[in-house]
This record gives structure tokens, C-alpha cells and sequence, in this order.
């Protein structure tokens, strides 16, 4: 939509902007070519985190998700609780741990980062907000119960709540 107003032409677009994300955990540029992280193995090749051999001349860079256990600084939490959850502890812990390691085969940065009892209940910390997320709908889908997220755009962070 175009018009004339005072000798300035006023443009309007129909379109959002997409924003960008900030996480200071991930590289704003690609990496040198080929790097390895020194805490995991994981390979970067390709722009991507990858399990996989190095090679002989990678640059020792430490992966996003390293950091982030190094530094203690979660992008997802779940929290666990409720009766069903303290009589079945285990089988619910076993199915999340599961959970990340079907994931972790395929993405080197999705990790559990600890997991933690807690006065009511258990929490799950993550080094990614997928996880975080898969972990809650797959304790969904198999146990069923109250399961809740909540999403921090800003900090690209979310909060994962299931109890039952």
C-alpha cells in the first residue's frame, strides 16, 4: 500500500520479519572445518554437530552442549512429581533416560545434563529444549497425567511439568 502524505511516500509490507534467536551457546558463524570436541568426541562437519570419527588435523572446539554442562546453565527443565511418579520412579526415570538416548544417537547436543531429587519430586535439566519437550510428551503418551510447558522466548528456555 502506497500513499503520499506531506512529500514523503509511506510503504507498507504485509509481511513479519522473522527474529532471530540468541543463544549464546550456539556460533553466531560457522566453525573452522574440522573441529572436535574435546569434552564428548562429538565431530563438527558439514555445520552440524555430528558422532563420527575426526579427523587427524581437527581444531579441539568445545561443543555447545559441553558448554553448557560446564557453565551449569540448562535450556530445559522438567519436573517430575506426583503419587504415580514416587511408586513407579524408576520405570519413569528409565523411560526418560531412553528418551535421550534415542535422541542423543542422532543429535550429539541433546543431553541430560543431571538429574536431580528434589522436596516434591524430581528435576530433569537438559542441554536442549527439544529434549526437554520430547521427554514431557513422551511421559504423556505412556503414563498419561497433567503435563504442562512453558516456553521463554527471550531466553530460549522451557519449562516442562508432568505429574500424575
Amino acid at each position: 500500500m502506497k500513499r503520499e502524505r506531506g512529500g514523503f511516500r509511506m510503504l507498507q509490507h504485509e509481511q513479519l520479519m522473522q527474529e532471530l534467536v540468541h543463544d549464546s551457546y550456539h556460533s553466531k558463524r560457522k566453525l573452522p572445518e574440522p573441529a572436535r570436541c574435546p569434552d564428548c568426541g562429538a565431530v563438527y562437519r558439514r555445520g552440524r554437530w555430528r558422532w563420527g570419527r575426526a579427523a587427524a588435523d581437527a581444531r579441539g572446539t568445545r561443543c555447545p552442549a559441553c558448554r553448557r554442562i560446564r557453565d551449569r546453565f540448562p535450556a530445559g527443565y522438567v519436573s517430575l512429581s506426583g503419587r504415580f511418579f514416587e511408586a513407579h520412579r524408576n520405570e519413569v526415570l528409565h523411560r526418560v533416560r531412553s528418551c535421550e538416548g534415542a535422541e542423543r544417537a542422532d543429535h550429539p547436543l541433546q543431553r541430560i545434563m543431571a538429574i536431580e531429587a528434589q522436596r516434591k519430586g524430581t528435576l530433569v535439566t537438559t542441554t536442549d529444549t527439544h529434549l526437554a519437550r520430547r521427554i514431557g510428551v513422551a511421559l504423556h503418551k505412556a503414563y498419561k497425567g497433567e503435563l504442562e510447558f512453558r516456553y521463554n522466548k527471550e531466553d530460549d528456555l522451557l519449562r516442562v511439568s508432568w505429574s500424575r
